[in-house]
């Protein structure tokens, strides 16, 4: 569990690094309909990963 843990952590970390460095290199219009998808975006992708997990989960 704990290396799983160590996972998460280092990802979360290089995700960090790459939107604080990487990100103002893009240009993403400020509008309502980009915020929105980025808001939105994680929660439904993270529906999707748990719905196909869920379903070729063995019991």
């Amino acid at each position: 569990m704990a290396v799983f843990i160590v996972k998460v952590f280092g990802l979360s970390a290089l995700i960090s690094v790459a939107i604080k460095y990487g990100a103002p290199y893009f240009a993403i219009s400020e509008t309502n309909t980009t915020v929105l998808i980025m808001v939105v975006l994680p929660s439904i992708l993270m529906a999707i990963a748990l719905s196909w997990r869920s379903r070729h989960a063995e019991f």
